[in-house]
């Protein structure tokens, strides 16, 4: 049996070797297979899966400390197991006994990587009857961890208007990975754009529809919004024990700060006692936030609309304060680190770069509307892949 402290010590594990060459693996903006392979040999993308189809059958509340311990040193592969985590879960949400079993157990026993072509924002996919399956086509501009995860999970629309949920093993043919990421940060999240051309889809392959599998199926977007909540928030942990390290053995005082030790300065140990207490704080709500969402999943399909509500409410004040801090810290590292810390060899705008880059996923500032809303109306946002 595999407990959370054992899949905890194997993140930490995977974390610190990713520390290792982090920076340089930044600067290579490579497609991450060898990254990829590491979570694999960790054990760590089976972690959510069911114990009845051969997986750890562990909480949320894990998953997302995954999550969070990962970004600390690299926020690229810390998305990558975040989105898996999600995409893979749809095994639970959406699919029947039979789909279940037909992909969660390959996916447990081999430690499958599940990416994504299901951004809301892009035109929809197409799939056109083809006997008893269909063809997919169409173009996503963003698909992370499709060019290295075994398979992808593909939302597209039917001819009749409905949104289905579809697997794509990566080696499909007419399945085309671009390889065209190259933003300013989260560059080894493999996050290109992708093709499909004529794809054929067999009937196994068909999830099902996370539109019409209830409150309980809708939870896929409270949590994908949780992990990118942890994922902020691994990062700027990650930010200030670096920016520490620095601070403790190179940073110079200020010649009018009357001191002998950058850490002895009084403007120094004040900025870092801000971020640390209201990072402390957030973790907190974070873990909160990990419990709340683990039992509304225990909930299965007695789980109704107001408790997801409140479910996706808390989550979202937990990406309103992380994506702030995030972005804030990350920059304000410099502050007490110096002009030296600038220079490009130490790397440290690779935490600003991955937190700015990821935060405008969806515009925090619509997050920040929902929990104001419920907090004067008691109103909760009706599902959408966003909210």
């Amino acid at each position: 049996m595999t407990t959370r402290d054992q899949v905890l010590d194997a993140a930490r594990d995977v974390a610190n070797h990713l520390a290792l060459d982090a920076l340089d693996r930044d600067r290579a903006n490579a497609e991450p297979f060898t990254e990829a392979e590491l979570l694999r040999k960790a054990g760590l993308p089976a972690v959510l899966h069911p114990a009845s189809v051969g997986g750890a059958g562990l909480p949320w509340s894990v998953a997302l400390e995954v999550v969070r311990e990962i970004a600390r040193t690299d926020g690229s592969i810390a998305q990558l197991i975040a989105y898996h985590y999600v995409n893979a879960h749809n095994l639970v949400w959406v699919a029947d006994d039979a789909g279940r079993a037909r992909w969660g157990v390959p996916s447990a026993e081999q430690q499958w990587l599940w990416g994504d072509s299901v951004n809301p924002v892009d035109p929809d996919l197409r799939l056109t009857r083809d006997g008893d399956g269909w063809v997919l086509s169409g173009t996503k501009n963003f698909s992370t961890g499709a060019s290295v995860g075994d398979v992808t999970l593909v939302g597209g629309v039917t001819d009749d208007g409905r949104d289905l949920l579809v697997l794509v093993p990566r080696e499909t043919p007419g399945f085309v990975k671009n390889g065209d990421w190259d933003n300013l940060g989260q560059r080894l999240s493999a996050s290109g754009s992708v093709r499909y051309d004529d794809v054929r889809i067999a009937p196994d392959a068909i999830l099902g529809s996370a539109s019409t599998s209830g409150a309980f199926g809708s939870l896929v977007t409270p949590a994908i919004q949780a992990a990118f909540g942890h994922f902020y928030l691994g990062v700027t942990r990650g930010a200030l024990e670096a920016a520490s390290e620095y601070t403790r053995t190179t940073s110079r005082p200020w010649l009018l700060s009357d001191v002998e030790k950058a850490v002895e300065d009084p403007y120094v140990l004040a900025t870092y006692g801000r971020l640390v207490a209201r990072l402390r704080a957030a973790e907190a709500l974070g873990r909160s936030v990990g419990e709340s969402l683990s039992q509304a999943h225990e909930r299965g399909a007695d789980l109704t609309w107001a408790e997801r509500g409140e479910v996706a409410e808390e989550i979202a004040a937990l990406k309103v304060v992380s994506s702030d801090l995030a972005v804030e810290a990350t920059s304000a590292i410099y502050e007490v680190t110096g002009a030296r810390a600038s220079a490009n060899k130490y790397g440290f705008d690779r935490f600003w770069r991955n937190v700015r880059t990821h935060t405008l996923h969806d515009p925090v500032q619509y997050k920040a509307r929902e929990v104001g809303n419920h907090f004067l109306t008691g109103a909760h946002p009706e599902f959408t892949l966003y909210t």
